[in-house]
């Protein structure tokens, strides 16, 4: 790289579950002008798939295969697969559920895995999968969050969605709701908020100002709805100040998001999964960027599903993979401007 020229970061795009609207979205996202600038993507999948995604989104587009990160060049025009070579488009219809992709999308997330934890790669973009077909195919992850944190050997990490200026991270992600009021303490709530506070540190936050949500309504009312705000939250949030984090709270959830939105925080600690999920998607669903924060590589992805119902038929819209590129793009240049990135560890 010259002096002064801008760090493009190289990023690993995986297609997600083959038969899902993976292959088409990330084949369009590469084609777009702010993806080329600002990275240098790597298709990490299977080339035959990704043939037939450019075909039905009638892209102009040439498909390389690559067999290591050496030979990619990062031309426009071409799109450069790392084939894995592990499904036949003959067994994988669009739309149809089948162990077969789940099997093969959990391969694409383990090589692109591998890759950023021998450096190899500057992060991960990963498209949506199928958690059924993950399980039928004999992998027992709840989704993607549980599977990186796995590979990589990783205790403390968290979800967060990222809508534009909005940030919102979680103390529970996929567990019954009965489930996540359990897990609803002091440990866990206070090592969410300093994940968070180290992600916006990676984004070059000014502020770094952090908003704990309630878990009941009215944030418990000084217990009358429920003692978690007294007995667990209020404490985590009390610690973190203690380490010099800007957090506050815990405030009513019902307005806490509007406040947000509005600007008066950075960045929110919402309890459980639907508490941070539905106002995200509610202003921002085709946007939304889900990334796995703790993580000693960088992970973020699309904030929605497979789309079986529209599949291979080429309309499946790019943005939110787009805006989870170059989400990836900045955290990847926050590091980048900081400390050398930290070594990689073991992998199962």
């Amino acid at each position: 790289m010259r002096k002064n020229e801008a760090f493009r970061p190289f990023l690993g795009l995986t297609i997600g579950d083959p038969a899902g609207i993976g292959p088409e979205i990330v084949a369009k996202a590469v084609t777009q002008e702010e993806v080329r600038a600002a990275c240098r993507p790597l298709v990490i999948g299977e080339a035959s798939i990704m043939r037939r995604a450019t075909r039905l989104c009638r892209l102009d587009l040439s498909v390389r295969s690559v067999a290591s990160t050496a030979e990619v060049t990062a031309e426009p025009g071409l799109l450069e697969v790392l084939d894995l070579k592990n499904i036949d488009t003959a067994n994988c219809p669009s739309g149809v559920l089948a162990p077969q992709c789940g099997r093969a999308a959990v391969e694409y997330l383990y090589k692109a895995i591998d890759l950023a934890m021998a450096h190899e790669l500057d992060g991960v973009v990963t498209a949506p999968i199928n958690k059924e077909a993950m399980v039928q195919a004999g992998f027992k992850y709840e989704g993607h969050t549980e599977l990186f944190a796995g590979r990589t050997g990783t205790k403390d990490y968290a979800m967060l969605l990222v809508v534009g200026r909005m940030r919102v991270i979680h103390v529970s992600a996929h567990t019954s709701l009965r489930n996540a009021c359990e897990k609803v303490k002091k440990a866990r709530i206070l090592t969410v908020i300093r994940l968070a506070h180290q992600a916006l540190c990676d984004l070059g936050s000014r502020k770094k100002r952090i908003a704990i949500a309630g878990l009941n309504p009215h944030a418990g009312e000084n217990g009358l709805f429920g003692r978690e705000e007294i007995d667990e939250i209020a404490p985590a949030v009390e610690a973190a100040k203690a380490e010099g984090i800007k957090a506050s709270g815990p405030y009513p959830p019902d307005t806490l998001f509007y406040r947000h939105k509005l600007g008066e925080f950075d960045a929110v600690v919402a309890m459980y999964h639907d508490q941070g999920h539905i106002p995200l998607k509610l202003i921002g669903f085709d946007r939304g960027v889900n990334v796995t924060v703790g993580l000693p590589i960088i992970r973020t992805s699309v904030d929605h599903g497979t789309a079986f119902d529209i599949a291979g038929s080429g309309t499946a819209n790019p943005r939110s993979m787009v805006e989870a590129i170059l989400l990836a793009v900045k955290f990847a240049q926050g590091r980048h401007k900081g400390a050398t990135p930290p070594p990689a560890r073991a992998l199962k």
